[in-house]
């Protein structure tokens, strides 16, 4: 087996002197010189006690595969040469002793409050050779760049060494003439000729230094661990941040910028032109040099990957596909300048996507890790992407990963497989992984408190998504209205609130109780009870009663459960809207396994609903409320009759024309219970959950299958099993059409408590008033 490494010592002269010629070099991603004055006066002291300074790792370069751009140490000043050697451990105390001993130039460093200063450095002679003298403390010291020592700011010198005999005088020895054999045979020469009275004394203090100091440094054996030629670039790189001693992670695109440096290619510039093109999008305005080189590898990988599977290959003889550390490494630069390009366009395709599904500022985002696949998704697929099919299911996936919390741990074989999986599901194929592995337990709904969680600010936005409005403007959240109204996230039944009425905190902090709000609403309602500042924002405000209705019910929130303060119905009614929304989005039912998947006050959710039922047909039928006897009996003729269910579609869409409303199915017009089991002759199964089914599917078929998001059924079992269908509804973000039997598209709105159709010149004025004002 080949040896990857040796180990051996080599003299310090001689390293500083492969240092000079350029023989030994830096490779570019090495960070710049950083160490500290005190620090190179410890490191000059261990060197002259011959301690030990730790080894040093160089890398033998002539492998075409492991091409880094070189750079000489600071300091070094030679004609261009190709190293034989890459430094890669070791690099500050190198820089350090080269910069000190051998460049006769000041060595540019730092004091201990960080300002730069130049320095010289000398070792005391007496001081070197007295036992009792600390060397590190006292015998190595420092001087300015002009080798003078002043006090008084400036007036005072203290000490002059500008001259040789200087120097000699105050008996300390220029450290930058250590390795050099004449110079430093001049300096003793002199020293003990300026000695005249005393020559031999002189000698023997000289001979004792040069033991001493002189020797160590002149014969001072450094270990070096040398890495052969055939070693890897990630073994390279993985080893280089292992023994790195100044503890700073080297970064991915560090390393990759000074491979393409050897190919005349600054990484660096060209990302600094690309990230300027995401300043404007929040989204992005922080994406990291490292995440986009992770999109570019995904898609560099997927095309060798198919195009090796379209040429016969099998699967497990073709490439894998991957964003991994070692594949980024690996990236030819001719494959980066090949997919980079695709890579912008998929992440502005992605910035736009996430704004639609109510993303609108990069802390926002649930998993950051989710930029990476949606990027490669969208530069693989472009404008085939962007068609409504596609964009469903893609928004299915990617509430599947945030609500299945399936980005929190290690992602990368998830990323390599979310590429393949959506990139095939798109184009005919099975369900992705992530689609399928994702699960969500209803209770985990009452345990998120904080932005921490990804599963928190998913349900933020989804609630947006679903269209909650602004408070202060009535129009739907968008990133225009998120961003001019400092729209976050606030407590419904405020926190003070909570606390005099004794509701659990960790219900009052959760999810559930939470919404999105403008800066002012927030500072409004604090404290105060909301039947209070319901009152607040209609007289003091000005705020129209339905007006404000609408906007409640768009946060999922039914007004009249704050107007009575009403934390139990209230949260049991909200709780079951976020489950509703997350299995909307998720494609898929949450998980209930036992009682506590249910709202904390399930317990008493029959008898909210049975209260909240018969006050609403107590006040009757108004602009927000319509009865209906049944959805498909003509109960005249005992038979099914399309004219019933086109009733219930004429009041659904206007409710979501309007302001939103409720619907009761099962309540005639004079507030009698009829029942929908009136309906269930007419159905596959006599039950709710089939009736349920009937009313989604007539949507769809005569409205819009997206108009169901919008709607919440309740079943209400009352006056002898007689069942009363409460539908919610929430007013639409945009206007909704009926298709008629006649195939004509119809708009209904609600005046008062009746339902009218518009068309014409008042369909026109309508939409601009209700749809342009509150959009």
């Amino acid at each position: 087996m080949e040896e990857k490494f040796s180990s051996d010592k080599n003299p310090l002269s001689d390293l500083l002197q492969k240092a000079e010629s350029g023989v030994l070099q830096l490779p570019d991603f090495q960070r710049g010189w950083v160490w500290d004055d005190n620090h190179i006066k410890s490191l000059l002291a261990s060197i002259s006690l011959s301690y030990p300074i730790g080894a040093v790792m160089t890398l033998e370069t002539g492998n075409a595969d492991v091409r880094f751009a070189p750079r000489l140490l600071e300091g070094v000043d030679c004609k261009p040469v190709k190293p034989d050697m890459l430094l890669l451990d070791g690099q500050q105390r190198m820089t350090s002793l080269f910069l000190a001993l051998k460049s006769k130039k000041p060595v540019p460093t730092k004091d201990t409050r960080g300002n730069k200063i130049d320095r010289h450095y000398y070792a005391d002679i007496n001081k070197s050779i007295d036992s009792n003298v600390e060397r590190e403390e006292e015998a190595i010291i420092s001087v300015p760049k002009n080798r003078v020592i002043t006090s008084d700011f400036g007036h005072t010198v203290k000490l002059d060494l500008s001259t040789r005999d200087k120097e000699i005088a105050a008996g300390l020895f220029p450290l930058d003439i250590v390795l050099d054999g004449g110079a430093t045979t001049d300096w003793m020469m002199a020293y003990v000729a300026s000695k005249k009275e005393d020559v031999q004394d002189a000698l023997e203090t000289w001979k004792q230094f040069y033991t001493e100091i002189v020797e160590p440094f002149l014969h001072y054996q450094v270990p070096v661990i040398k890495l052969a030629k055939s070693t890897k670039k990630e073994a390279v790189c993985q080893v280089f941040e292992k023994v790195n001693t100044g503890g700073v992670t080297l970064t991915v695109f560090e390393l990759l910028t000074a491979t393409y440096a050897a190919d005349a290619f600054n990484l660096r510039n060209d990302w600094k032109k690309r990230s300027t093109k995401f300043h404007n999008q929040e989204i992005l305005d922080q994406l990291q040099a490292t995440e986009f080189l992770q999109v570019v590898t995904l898609l560099s990988t997927y095309a060798k990957r198919k195009h090796a599977l379209s040429n016969g290959i099998p699967e497990d003889k073709s490439p894998g596909v991957s964003c991994k550390r070692r594949e980024i490494l690996r990236l030819p630069l001719d494959e980066y300048i090949r997919w980079a390009d695709s890579a912008m366009d998929g992440l502005e395709r992605t910035a736009k996507f996430l704004r639609n599904e109510c993303m609108f500022r990069r802390k926002d985002l649930p998993y950051v890790s989710q930029l990476i696949p949606l990027g490669a998704i969208f530069g693989v697929m472009g404008d085939v992407a962007d068609t409504f099919q596609n964009r469903q299911q893609l928004s299915r996936w990617y509430w599947c990963g945030v609500l299945g919390e399936l980005y929190g741990g290690s992602t990368d074989t998830r990323l390599a497989n979310d590429i393949q999986d959506c990139v095939a599901w798109l184009t005919g194929g099975e369900l992705p992984r992530t689609v399928r592995d994702a699960q969500f337990q209803a209770r985990r709904v009452l345990t998120l408190r904080t932005r921490i969680s990804a599963a928190y600010k998913g349900i933020y936005a989804l609630q947006m998504k679903f269209g909650a409005r602004d408070f202060q403007t009535g129009s739907q959240i968008d990133s225009d209205a998120y961003a001019d109204q400092s729209i976050d996230i606030h407590q419904v039944f405020p926190r003070n609130w909570c606390a005099k009425n004794e509701v659990d905190p960790n219900l009052a902090g959760c999810i559930v109780n939470k919404t999105a709000m403008d800066s002012h609403m927030a500072k409004l309602i604090r404290g105060l009870a909301p039947s209070t500042y319901l009152q607040r924002l209609e007289i003091d405000l000005g705020m129209d009663q339905q007006v404000l209705g609408r906007i409640l019910r768009s946060h999922d929130i039914d007004p009249a459960h704050l107007r009575r303060d009403d934390f139990r119905s209230f949260f049991n009614r909200r709780f079951e809207g976020i489950i509703q929304q997350i299995e909307k989005v998720m494609g898929k039912a949450v998980n209930r396994g036992s009682s506590e998947d249910q709202s904390p006050f399930s317990d008493d959710l029959g008898v909210g609903k049975r209260d909240n039922l018969l006050r609403l047909i107590r006040d009757g039928e108004s602009e927000t409320v319509e009865f209906k006897s049944t959805g498909r009996r003509n109960l005249r003729s005992g038979r099914k009759d399309w004219n019933m269910e086109w009733a219930v579609v004429k009041s659904l869409c206007a409710f979501l024309n309007s302001n939103g409303g409720t619907l009761l199915v099962g309540v005639n017009d004079d507030g009698k219970f009829v029942g929908i089991e009136e309906d269930f002759e007419f159905l596959k199964s006599p039950d709710t959950d089939r009736w349920s089914l009937w009313l989604t599917d007539l949507i769809g078929q005569v409205v819009d299958h997206v108009v169901n998001t919008y709607l919440k059924i309740l079943f209400v079992e009352i006056d002898h099993k007689k069942t009363v269908a409460q539908i919610d509804v929430k007013p639409s973000t945009s206007p909704v059409f009926a298709t008629d039997k006649d195939k004509r598209k119809v708009f209904f709105v609600r005046t008062n408590n009746a339902t009218n159709v518009l068309d014409g010149r008042e369909l026109l004025d309508y939409q601009v008033k209700r749809f342009n004002r509150y959009q």
